[in-house]
């Protein structure tokens, strides 16, 4: 068997198992890889090259750049932006905004950088919206796709179609010129999405989502019955505390108030120092109208980041948790109160609960009863990794969510800046740039090395590598030439709108298979080669197919991006052609029809 057959045997069965579904792509993939070396029509070294290629390392640096700005609260500040923006529950302007900004992006950076930095917020979005992620992740590659048209830096397709002109002795494409196919081709991206996506995409999404936590503090102070509130009271410079030793600190007789801590301003953890400094803070329980009273007797501010009563809970520093004492736990039979502090002295019970009551003074702990606790993140984190207790919600998750540009969101909104600088000069490779940011918020703390690792989509990148031998083989085997050369036979005589046709079905359906820049690369040559042929300028052939390496849209396996959104979104490998089928449409009337309009032959 030849090496062009063996590869086409191999690229039909890898296709018809993804289709089919049954097994884990992943498993699908490696099976392609090793089937090829098995073949003989890559070497072994060929067959795992993948995993050591630049893309794949570039895509696993965004998957950690993204976990830092999810991590400090970037994304939910840019999540509330973009639901502020949406509107609640208008679909078509929450899907123009995500589309506008994935296009827009993805032009300056590459569009697995775009979808990187935009996944996690349109998912968040989508729960908050009580929308399907299903129907805003798709929608969000795909206009990815159109927007890498949109300047010389939206894709590294663009740059090798105008590397080619300038080969040729002809003036290439200027930085913005391909912002006259670009822009309509994202706008009539943008409108079939609107029109057809909620008919062509899957309603529920099978990938299972994290919880809403947004509003958790005001769920948690509700659920516990601290109607009253609870307030924390920063001490100004003027405040007769200043300098009061903590135990004289006393609201017994103010009405409708009671002190539950004092914490120091830089940790929130409970004032461990003799007397009452400036900056520290009042944890009081009481009415609201007593406690404006008493910030205004005893010169207190309260928090300028309180949004309510129970968001005043959730700071930088600060938050909640809850927690459920489980059989065998060694707190069983303690008494626990609030306003007590427990024995690590950084945090605070606010609530303890019995089936949903409030535990009277002097009731021990039983299995199963629930406290509210209070205290810095890292108090959170530390002292709730303890096999005594059952965390309810994950501070860290929690904090991810409902703390808008929390602790290190400095660092990780100028490690994306740099990143998206890098990218969009050019500087360095992309590889470079994802994994220099990426080194530098660990470096920075932000995130460490064992988050990292848990962060990354193991299956994308694994995907991504295990199918890079396929291109390769289609490449080495002469497969893809053999293909290319039958077209120009085929359709050369029939003038440059047919090839234009052919050029079109023979670069889009390669790149639903292999990366769109080893297609572009591949179809280059033919492409120039026929132009002399046909007596035409190159330069509407070579835009042609570079809208055509962009229409990939029909598999999982076609792009970073179509791979990057199918757990999230819970896609299975059919699912794409749905919607992928009038898009593909689109392209082809833009490539053979418009094009030739703005580049004459």
């Amino acid at each position: 068997m030849s090496p062009i057959e063996s590869t086409a045997i191999v690229v039909a069965v890898t296709i018809a198992l993804f289709a089919w579904n049954r097994l884990p792509v992943v498993v699908v993939a490696f099976a392609a890889a090793l089937s090829l070396w098995a073949t003989g029509v890559v070497t072994l070294e060929q067959a795992l090259a993948g995993f050591g290629d630049r893309a794949v390392l570039f895509i696993a640096s965004l998957f950690i750049v993204s976990a830092a700005l999810e991590k400090t609260g970037v994304t939910a500040w840019a999540g509330q932006l973009l639901i502020a923006k949406a509107g609640e529950n208008n679909r078509t302007r929450l899907l123009i905004i995500i589309m506008t900004a994935a296009g827009c992006l993805t032009a300056l950076i590459s569009g697995g950088g775009a979808v990187a930095a935009l996944m996690p917020v349109v998912v968040m979005a989508a729960i908050r919206l009580r929308q399907s992620p299903s129907q805003l992740l798709m929608p969000l590659a795909f206009s990815a796709h159109a927007g890498a048209n949109l300047l010389l830096t939206g894709a590294p397709k663009n740059i090798l179609v105008s590397e080619a002109l300038e080969d040729a002795g002809l003036p290439g494409f200027g930085f913005a010129e391909f912002a006259l196919v670009g822009l309509p081709l994202l706008l009539g991206t943008m409108a079939i999405i609107l029109l057809l996506g909620r008919r062509l995409l899957p309603e529920q999404s099978s990938a299972r989502l994290p919880a809403d936590f947004s509003r958790h503090a005001q769920t948690l102070v509700e659920h516990y019955g601290l109607v009253d509130g609870v307030f924390r009271l920063r001490v100004r410079a003027s405040s007769p505390y200043v300098g009061m030793a903590t135990a004289d600190v006393d609201l017994a007789g103010v009405p409708r108030l009671e002190l539950m801590a004092v914490q120091a301003g830089a940790s929130a953890m409970p004032l461990r120092g003799p007397t009452v400094s400036e900056g520290d803070y009042l944890l009081v329980k009481g009415d609201a109208e007593a406690v404006a009273s008493l910030a205004t007797d005893k010169h207190l501010a309260l928090r300028d980041d309180a949004a309510d009563e129970g968001d005043s809970l959730f700071s930088r520093h600060s938050g909640l948790a809850e927690i459920v004492i489980p059989p065998r736990s060694a707190l069983i039979g303690r008494a626990m109160f609030p306003g007590m502090v427990t024995d690590s002295g950084d945090l605070v019970v606010l609530a303890v609960q019995r089936a949903g009551v409030d535990l009277e003074p002097g009731d021990v702990l039983q299995a199963g009863d629930t406290m509210l606790l209070e205290g810095s993140w890292k108090a959170l984190d530390l002292r709730l990794n303890d096999p005594d207790v059952l965390v309810v919600n994950s501070p860290d998750l929690v904090r991810r969510q409902a703390v808008p540009m929390g602790a290190g969101a400095g660092v990780a909104v100028a490690a994306l800046a740099g990143l998206v600088l890098l990218l969009a000069t050019g500087i360095v490779p992309p590889a470079v740039a994802g994994l220099t940011a990426a080194c530098a918020l660990i470096i920075a703390g932000i995130v460490s090395v064992e988050q990292s690792y848990r962060a990354i989509n193991w299956t994308t990148v694994i995907l991504v590598g295990a199918m890079m031998p396929l291109s390769t083989a289609m490449v080495q085997s002469g497969a893809a030439q053999l293909v290319a050369d039958s077209l120009v036979a085929l359709t050369g005589g029939a003038g440059p709108l047919v090839f234009l046709a052919g050029l079109f079905v023979l670069t889009a359906s390669l790149g639903q298979i292999m990366s769109n820049t080893a297609t572009t690369m591949l179809v280059i040559p033919i492409a120039m080669a026929a132009a002399t042929s046909l007596g035409v300028s190159p330069r509407p052939i070579m835009m042609s197919l570079c809208i055509a390496g962009a229409a990939s849209f029909l598999t999982p396996i076609a792009t970073a991006t179509n791979l990057m959104v199918m757990g999230p979104g819970g896609y299975s490998f059919g699912s794409y052609w749905k919607l992928g089928t009038p898009l593909m449409i689109w392209f082809f009337i833009m490539s053979v029809f418009y094009v030739p309009l703005i580049w004459r032959f």
